[in-house]
């Protein structure tokens, strides 16, 4: 066994990512068998298993929450956060992402890479966390290693270096050989039985190997020396350039097994030590003090700068999630909350698998743990040292697509309510919660019609509040679609003492409405001085206030540039608050001008079913404004890939099951915003008046 000086070399933070119903949460399960932290190997299907340890979820059958496990293998500890598949639920991924030095993409062997699967591993990266690939299901009819890996390449554009050759086709699948050692290794039972490669895998083995020696050469500068020079590659050279070019991600490794009949974990674990980069192997954390950017290396010996990225409610008390960056964090501790601005006393730390926790004395560097105590942290906060404060980028949080209106029938219950509705926000940032200004009704907004299933049900389960609920209603947008030059405004307020003055120019024109963008830009093209550049940021300020409210139905605006072309300042009365004024009341003139458009979020959405099903399924799509967008046929089914409007999508689960005898699946993603038709664009200006009704309960 190999001997580190340094113990957080042995550390591995990694998440499990992949489509729902790929196979994560049972690989997980595998791990925590094969490593020997659980006795028992739990099923989905049974609702035994660790970490989908919460009623809706055994109760649903799929992951919502991000559960964190730990356990050891080979000297290694593995720090590890089952992610959830379900569009609906992308920000826990986003949130677990932010704070992981690595993770595994596991793939469905039949389907390959699905629409939840290209997105999390588009978030994978935009955090830049070094993947290895695990393809699942291989013992499932219709598997097949070398689609799968296809797959991966046309639609992620990685290189795949496929370091294992399966041993038998589906129900016949018994093993793998192992590329890199050129070794066979099959299960019978619960462990693995290494031997030679089988005589009939012989040829195709060295084929493959020598695939893969010619694929690493070329990307790797160490393995094309030796290449040239021996015209193969060694085994411990193979595996450090397969290190190497998984932690720049020049290169994925993908290996393969059935995580179901417990076969190909002990690899993926082998992989998991071997590639994925430990917290020494990350660079610096950085964070920002007095205005400066600051770094932190991953040492006990700095001082504490963590992040806390999930809270969860428990019925022993209120949890914060960590990971600890540099320092040290223990018992007892007082330690300053950097984004607060106060202090937290930490009463536990815990290490943490699923629901179980084993109390610490003190966490390090490099550890992702649990502290009791912490009553003002929430997912976002930095906790760090009071003599040595820094503040960490907070993990991005998505903006919510899908609002109900909410009531406890009750009138009792009113302010109970408001009060499990703030936890909920408080333990899920993706949640919104507000009072509607015209009715009076609390809005509860979310990421989809499953979020916010979950979110009322956890209201019903937790604390005891029966509830009704409205129709789902989509988050519009306004843009512009035709702009306007040359809006004048003057801001002039004289009431005794000194006054307020601004005079601006604006030129308002359309801008791309991209999801995921801020959809507006600003920029000042007023020469001489006539408005100092100050004043111009003022006048910016006070523009993005007013996108706040659009003039069609008060939705947010976007996808627009506003150009300050001129103005002018009083010598006494002009002011940062005074051009703030003017930008606000200005823009909101320049809007009303405007040639204004509704837009209302769009997804793509990928429908599953037997080819005798497709002539109903397109139909229905039709129906639902839904544009074609490809098909394909897959293992005797045909998969239509659409995109709808969010709107449309309510209650289609339903209707798709009925119009194929429950044989059709479908998945969505929201891709961004498109132009509302008219009828849409009268009943969602029109606003929120309808009263909540049971139609959801």
């Amino acid at each position: 066994m190999r001997i580190h000086r340094n113990p957080l070399a042995v550390v591995r933070n990694l998440g499990i990512l992949a489509h729902v119903d790929a196979g994560k949460t049972t690989v997980t399960e595998r791990i925590l068998y094969a490593t020997g932290t659980t006795h028992k190997r739990g099923e989905v299907h049974d609702g035994t298993t660790v970490t989908d340890f919460d009623p809706q979820e055994r109760d649903r059958g799929i992951t919502i929450f991000a559960a964190a496990v730990s356990c050891a293998w080979h000297g290694h500890r593995i720090n590890l956060i089952d992610t959830p598949g379900h569009v609906d639920f992308a920000d826990e991924v986003e949130r677990s992402l932010r704070v992981l030095d690595g993770a595994v993409a596991v793939f469905d062997a039949v389907a390959g890479v699905e629409p939840q699967s290209e997105s999390v591993w588009r978030q994978a990266d935009r955090h830049g966390v070094p993947r290895i690939a695990f393809v699942n299901k291989l013992d499932r009819a219709g598997a097949d290693l070398d689609a799968a890996v296809a797959s991966v390449r046309e639609r992620l554009h990685p290189a795949p270096l496929v370091v294992h050759l399966p041993i038998g086709a589906e129900d016949a699948f018994t093993g793998v050989v192992d590329l890199v050692r050129m070794r066979a290794l099959t299960w019978t039972g619960d462990l693995a039985e290494e031997g030679p490669v089988p005589d009939g895998l012989r040829a195709e083995a060295d084929r493959r190997r020598r695939m893969l020696e010619e694929a690493v050469a070329e990307r790797h500068p160490a393995a094309l020396e030796e290449f040239c020079d021996r015209e193969t590659l060694r085994a411990d050279t193979l595996t450090a350039a397969l290190r190497d070019l998984t932690r720049s991600g020049e290169g994925v490794v993908v290996l393969c097994g059935s995580a179901y009949r417990n076969r190909g974990i002990e690899p993926l674990l082998d992989a998991v030590v071997d590639y994925l980069p430990s917290p020494l192997d990350v660079p610096p954390v950085r964070g920002t003090r007095d205005g400066a950017e600051h770094s932190r290396a991953a040492d006990p010996g700095e001082p504490l700068a963590a992040l806390a990225f999930k809270v969860s409610a428990t019925p022993t008390g209120r949890l914060t999630f960590v990971r600890i960056y540099s320092g040290t964090m223990g018992k007892g501790d007082t330690v300053w909350d950097a984004t607060a601005g106060r202090t937290e006393r930490v009463g536990r730390v815990l290490r943490v698998t699923a629901d179980r926790h084993a109390p610490l004395e003190q966490a390090v560097a490099g550890d992702i743990v649990a502290v009791v105590g912490l009553k003002s942290a929430r997912a976002g906060s930095t906790l760090c040292a009071r003599q040595a404060p820094l503040v960490l980028e907070p993990p991005g949080s998505a903006e919510p697509v899908v609002s109900v209106a909410v009531e406890a029938r009750r009138s009792a219950d009113t302010g109970r309510l408001a009060g499990a509705l703030a936890r909920l926000v408080e333990e899920d940032p993706s949640l919104g919660v507000r009072t509607d200004a015209e009715t009076g009704q609390t809005v509860l907004s979310g990421m989809g019609e499953l979020h916010l299933e979950v979110a009322v049900e956890r209201v019903r389960r937790e604390h005891g509040i029966d509830t009704s609920v409205g129709r789902p209603r989509v988050a519009h947008r306004e843009t512009v679609g035709r702009g306007v030059s040359g809006v004048v405004f003057r801001h002039v307020k004289q009431d005794g003492g000194a006054g307020q003055f601004a005079h601006v120019v604006l030129d308002v024109e359309p801008l791309s409405y991209e999801l995921g963008t801020d959809g507006f830009a600003f920029r000042s093209t007023v020469v001489g001085g006539r408005v100092p550049q100050e004043y111009a940021r003022a006048v910016e300020a006070g523009c993005r206030d007013a996108l706040a409210e659009g003039p069609l139905g008060a939705h947010p605006v976007t996808g627009l540039r506003v150009t300050l072309t001129d103005g002018s300042t009083h010598v006494k009365d002009s002011s940062d608050t005074a051009f703030r004024t003017a930008g606000r009341l200005g823009l909101r003139d320049a809007l009303r001008a405007c040639a204004m458009v509704l837009l209302e979020p769009v997804a793509e959405v990928t429908v599953t079913v037997p080819e005798d099903a497709v002539g109903a399924v397109l139909g229905d799509l039709a129906a639902r404004r839904g544009r074609v967008t490809g098909s394909a046929t897959r293992a005797g089914s045909a998969v239509v890939t659409a995109t709808v409007p969010l709107a449309e999508l309510f209650g289609y689960a339903t209707r798709l099951r009925s119009r194929t005898q429950g044989r059709g699946t479908f998945t969505a993603r929201p891709t961004g915003y498109a132009p509302a038709p008219a009828a849409t664009a009268r009943v969602a200006t029109a606003g929120w008046r309808e009263r909540p009704s049971p139609s959801l309960t």
